[in-house]
């Protein structure tokens, strides 16, 4: 590891990938009748998203719906439920151009992660179709063969991304500051903790506010979906 002198960190939901897997999994969920009631869960599913947009959803209450989400049934029946799900929402969505920018990172040598709000459950398949090895994601509580509903540790939000990376890191032997050069893609204005201690933010795909922040920074701004918005327009 002493040799690696340059760290690419990405976000995933609206960075890699063109949506949010967390809401995606949820409504995956609730059409097929997973999780009880069809048109309750896929409402609920709707309303939390809706404040997560506004700014008004705690962690602790998202932490809570989507991780209960995987108490329903055992990790075996879970990763059947998760295979349909990769199939059917997340590999379709996977687009070139984040490919193309994972790849560009690889090829260069730098040590590559995706460090992502959303649970590790749901996230792991997903950072395997990237090809990258390396996750940081929540982590949901597992008793035996079944989740809890809880959280394990630090979830991987705001500033708790820095505290896990930092985690991941000094296990590596190394710190963020182990770096010649650092970058972290985002697109979301929660992460605007761990893009203030890299050398190179870039907001990607951003949302309204942080594509303003960015600009009032000078921050590099990187549009990976553009070709998707011109096919859908």
């Amino acid at each position: 590891m002493t040799s690696v002198k340059r760290l690419a960190l990405f976000d995933l939901d609206h960075t890699l990938l063109p949506l949010d897997s967390d809401y995606q999994w949820a409504d995956f969920l609730a059409r097929s009748g997973r999780v009880g009631d069809p048109a309750e869960a896929m409402r609920r599913n709707d309303e939390l998203m809706a404040r997560y947009n506004a700014g008004n959803l705690t962690a602790d209450e998202t932490y809570e719906f989507m991780l209960g989400l995987l108490t329903r049934a055992d990790i075996d029946e879970l990763e059947q439920w998760h295979a349909a799900y990769m199939d059917e929402v997340v590999r379709p969505a996977i687009d070139d151009a984040a490919l193309d920018l994972v790849r560009q990172h690889q090829e260069q040598g730098d040590l590559c992660a995706i460090v992502t709000a959303t649970n590790e459950f749901v996230t792991t398949p997903i950072a395997q179709a990237f090809g990258i090895e390396h996750l940081i994601a929540t982590v949901p509580e597992r008793v035996g063969n079944r989740y809890t509903g809880k959280v394990q540790g630090v979830p991987s939000y705001q500033e708790g991304k820095i505290t896990r990376v930092e985690t991941w890191l000094n296990e590596l032997g190394q710190s963020l500051d182990s770096f010649e050069q650092t970058w972290f893609y985002s697109d979301s204005i929660n992460d605007l903790p761990l893009m203030e201690r890299v050398s190179h933010p870039v907001a990607t795909n951003p949302s309204p506010a942080l594509r303003a922040l960015a600009q009032e920074r000078g921050w590099p701004v990187l549009d990976l979906f553009e070709s998707l918005q011109d096919a859908k327009s």
